[in-house]
């Protein structure tokens, strides 16, 4: 049974996800179940977490029972859309589109899959416009579009000034070609997307009134920033990719444990399934003692279990204990964690598995020269597996060592490296 439509749209509202829709959008849902689209850009070989608001919109129109299709832009990736962009895109070869589709459909099918909507259908539009002939399509779908209404939106008027070509120009009548092509081939009324996308989505709504009398209506989702301003899902290294080739598991559990204390009550509505009694738990738990990070690590342990899997976020979690908290009883920490950390962190692997050289390993992990190692280790700033090393310290024996393999070194109060010896003691 479908819930109420304001309902659906309260709920949106609630967690933040609705920013514009057409005249009508609402009643037009209440008058029973509809079918509706999203699209995602395969100009890179990821999807990046700003992906994931207008991906959210479309996953809450499937739980609430409305039919819906996510669709992979293999033949617009061709051309590349504008919005957004201050520079024309440079054009990708059919090759590489295809295979960044493939890895951002496998992307897709894990969030939908951990939202429980199984029935969301996949589609590429290369199936359909790759074939597309320049007459057929001028006569078709052109000729319902002035010149005058293409150059009103925001997506052609930013780039005006500086020139815009007419492949990127015509962009927003293939898209709006895509909706009209779902309308055809599968009763799509309804276009999710960004709100960037905004020209491009009323562009697709207006075709399928013009060219076949259809009733077609859009949704868009807010382009999130921080409370500080800044750009949402950006860090020191770049984007935060969904795929963990690009974005680690433990670097995207990082960017979330990190959220801004004025930022996780907002988030948690956005990007996870949490109910609202849930969140107001976890906003409640966070209010009483914003130091203990709850809400922020229940927002990490949502996003990465749906993104890279339950088992994936226990290693990360644990690694990331480990780095904040100078308490953690070493011998219980995992070869997995330490794995991770080894990855992720400074590390030294150990040709002599009988010891650890302290000064060689403190001028491998942090750069340090030979006397600043020793003055370190005068001053106490240096542990290795949770024990403070004496200034004379030359060598850590393998019987210290973790499993007689893993050695966890600090420096100073934040860095930490990871030793791993070559061999079995």
């Amino acid at each position: 049974m479908m819930p109420e439509p304001s309902a659906l749209l309260d709920e949106l509202s609630w967690r933040g996800l609705l920013h514009q829709q057409t005249e009508g959008a609402a009643g037009y849902l209440a008058a029973g179940p509809r079918a509706a689209y999203c699209g995602f850009d395969p100009t890179a070989p990821s999807l990046h977490i700003g992906n994931l608001v207008p991906t959210m919109v479309l996953v809450h129109l499937a739980r609430a029972g409305h039919r819906c299709v996510a669709l992979v832009g293999g033949g617009t990736a061709m051309i590349g859309d504008p919005s957004g962009r201050s520079a024309e895109r440079p054009l990708l070869d059919q090759a590489e589109i295809d295979a960044n589709a493939a890895r951002i459909r496998d992307q897709l099918v894990r969030v939908f899959d951990a939202a429980g909507t199984a029935g969301v259908t996949m589609v590429d539009n290369a199936a359909w416009l790759r074939d597309v002939r320049m007459i057929g399509f001028m006569r078709d779908v052109g000729k319902h579009f002035s010149v005058n209404y293409m150059l009103a939106k925001d997506s052609v008027q930013s780039r005006l000034a500086d020139g815009i070509s007419y492949t990127e120009f015509s962009y927003m009548l293939l898209q709006a070609y895509d909706f009209l092509e779902l309308s055809r081939r599968d009763n799509v009324t309804v276009q999710v997307g960004g709100s960037d996308q905004w020209g491009n989505l009323t562009a697709g709504v207006e075709l399928l009134r013009r060219a076949s009398g259809t009733e077609g209506h859009a949704f868009t989702a807010p382009l999130v920033t921080t409370s500080s301003g800044k750009k949402f899902g950006k860090t020191e290294g770049g984007a935060v990719w969904l795929d963990s080739a690009m974005t680690s598991p433990y670097a995207f559990y990082q960017f979330w444990i990190n959220t801004e204390d004025a930022d996780v009550g907002r988030y948690l509505r956005m990007f996870t399934f949490l109910t609202r009694a849930e969140i107001d738990a976890l906003d409640a738990e966070h209010a009483a003692a914003p130091h203990e990070r709850s809400a922020q690590r229940a927002l990490a342990r949502e996003m990465t279990t749906m993104l890279h899997g339950a088992p994936a976020t226990t290693v990360v979690a644990e690694a990331s204990r480990i780095v904040f908290d100078k308490r953690v009883d070493v011998a219980s920490i995992s070869d997995e964690a330490f794995t991770t950390l080894a990855r992720e962190m400074p590390s030294v692997r150990v040709a002599d598995s009988s010891a650890l050289p302290v000064l060689d390993a403190l001028e491998q992990a942090f750069g340090l020269s030979r006397s600043a190692g020793r003055k370190l280790l005068q001053q106490g700033g240096v542990t290795v597996n949770g024990v403070k090393l004496g200034a004379d310290t030359a060598s850590v024996p393998a019987s210290d060592a973790v499993r007689g393999r893993w050695f966890l070194i600090r420096k100073g109060a934040r860095d930490i490296a990871i030793a791993e010896l070559a061999g079995p003691v």
